[in-house]
């Protein structure tokens, strides 16, 4: 395969006007040729997984977790992903970040529907050294975290812990939106490594939890678990994560969140809340891991729970809130 017919079939796929585009006009690519034209009028011969760019083994899963949302999910996530930021509201305001993002020739919008989201519009590669993100006015993540951290109820002057914190970015969204105290625990520390400086830069105090002290810091008034999962909802991200995932690697991440879960009750205070979450798509990662969950512990119960879809807003994404029921005496 060329170069050449490499953007041709991009660009056939997108529903380019080809003639238009392939003129030879200016600098423009030369007209079709015959033998061209020919193929592209023919009708692929293609499965269902191979038009929406899925796995053949996974596409099956795919349209029974997205039903009729599987093929706008699947060409969502053949596109750029949209950059979003979260703004730090004890330190700015959504209208203030924009035009200090502006001093640097960076443009960013409100998100619609996320009061403290920004998606940038131009020059996203200035962010980190721009002096928004320099002063910790802001932080790059992703629209659906913000909006899954900003929709958990936490009592003031309550406890988080974010149960698998990776870099820190729910722990550092929590500690700005709540008056909580914050704790980060992560099973491979390291990867935490990045989160005292990002905590610093933004002017929050979170403590990292080491797995053996987690029981000194208990009980938590919400455990927040971002479990890991295939990533199903960001592939737009990483492309070759997709080819990469098997059968097999799949019942690993639900041996893996089923651990997550049922050790992260234990840490629950009484009245206090679980949530799992992932940014995965698939059924048997998420609602079908709280219902397992649900089998061993059926005093808990689903207070709510959203599957967000990869798309212009946010990328794929799951959050699930549950509560322990009350028993009358």
């Amino acid at each position: 395969m060329t170069g050449r017919g490499l953007m041709l079939g991009l660009c056939a796929r997108d529903g380019a006007d080809l003639r238009a585009l392939w003129s030879g006009a200016g600098h423009g690519p030369s007209p079709l040729s015959a033998a061209e034209a020919a193929y592209l009028a023919q009708t692929p011969d293609m499965s269902q997984a191979e038009a929406h760019d899925i796995p053949d083994w996974l596409w099956p899963l795919w349209t029974q977790s997205l039903d009729a949302n599987a093929a706008p999910a699947a060409q969502a996530l053949q596109r750029r992903a949209p950059i979003f930021l979260r703004i730090n509201t004890k330190r700015t305001t959504p209208a203030d970040a924009v035009a200090s993002l502006a001093q640097d020739d960076i443009d960013a919008v409100q998100h619609p529907d996320v009061s403290s989201c920004l998606e940038v519009r131009r020059n996203p590669r200035r962010i980190k050294l721009s002096q928004a993100y320099q002063s910790g006015l802001i932080e790059l993540q992703d629209a659906a975290s913000q909006l899954a951290v900003a929709a958990i109820p936490v009592p003031d002057q309550g406890r988080v812990l974010d149960y698998c914190a990776g870099g820190g970015g729910k722990a550092l969204a929590f500690a700005d939106l709540r008056k909580a105290t914050v704790f980060a625990h992560d099973i491979a520390a390291a990867r935490m490594a990045d989160l005292q400086p990002r905590a610093e830069r933004a002017g929050v105090k979170i403590a990292a939890v080491a797995t053996k002290d987690l029981a000194r810091f208990e009980p938590y008034d919400v455990v927040f678990c971002d479990a890991p999962c295939s990533g199903s909802g960001t592939w737009r991200r990483t492309p070759d994560a997709k080819w990469q995932l098997t059968a097999q690697m799949l019942d690993q991440y639900h041996a893996m969140q089923d651990d997550v879960l049922s050790r992260a009750v234990t840490l629950v205070k009484p009245q206090g809340s679980l949530v799992y979450a992932t940014c995965s798509v698939l059924k048997s990662e998420n609602s079908q891991r709280v219902a397992a969950f649900q089998a061993q512990h059926p005093d808990w119960h689903v207070v709510a729970e959203r599957q967000l879809i990869p798309g212009p807003k946010w990328d794929g994404f799951y959050y699930c809130l549950l509560q322990k029921q009350k028993h009358n005496l």
